[in-house]
């Protein structure tokens, strides 16, 4: 699955069902105040809802741009955040620009080249001595398993979105030359209709 089928993938289920993703995220990067972010894969703008009340300087990508539409709406609420539309894979900013690195939901949304591509971006874009905050489901999530397997974790549902499912050891080796410093698992029941899911989220924190 090339790159442009994943952003047009992306920008159709926008386009049919406006904003994806709702609600607050279940927790935010331990970033110090003043720090400048950034968010990659920002979306339509969920977690940035709540880091713009934070005391960061804030600048959210995502290749998508009805999502960054969306976003840019929400990033009036917070002085000094910016919204660009960019690809991950190919981050258009200097090495070293930030000093904390946000990578909430967006790497589990490719195949596992994607996945180096972007980990290598991140950690390029980041200063030595800044923080990068990961977040993605687990292998534990009731998802895992749905729809066509195109690598091995890797899951294609009717959408044609790819979702990978990490696990611990995954995560941990995600960012070669970062600093492990916390990893966690955050478990939770999804309950639809009477009936309860099981969700599965992993977030780690690392050091340049």
């Amino acid at each position: 699955m090339s790159a442009d089928n994943t952003r047009d993938n992306w920008e159709a289920d926008y386009s049919r069902k406006g904003n994806l993703f709702g609600g607050a995220p279940h927790q935010l990067p331990p970033f110090p105040a003043g720090s400048r972010v950034l968010e990659a894969g920002c979306g339509n703008g969920k977690s940035l809802s709540a880091m713009v009340h934070r005391d960061w300087c804030v600048t959210a990508i995502d290749f998508s741009p009805r999502a960054t539409l969306m976003a840019r709406a929400i990033a009036r609420d917070g002085a000094g955040t910016e919204v660009v539309v960019a690809d991950a894979r190919t981050i258009p900013f200097q090495n070293g620009s930030f000093d904390g690195v946000a990578a909430n939901h967006i790497l589990a949304h490719g195949l596992a080249a994607d996945r180096c591509r972007i980990a290598r971006e991140l950690c390029r874009v980041l200063r030595h001595g800044g923080q990068l905050w990961f977040c993605d489901f687990s292998t534990g999530d009731f998802r895992n398993g749905t729809g066509h397997e195109a690598e091995p974790g890797t899951f294609v549902r009717g959408n044609g979105i790819l979702t990978h499912y990490f696990t611990d050891n995954e995560v941990a080796g995600l960012f070669p030359g970062l600093d492990l410093i916390s990893l966690r698992r955050h478990d939770w029941t999804l309950r639809v209709r009477g009936k309860d899911y099981a969700r599965s989220e992993i977030s780690a924190l690392f050091r340049k």
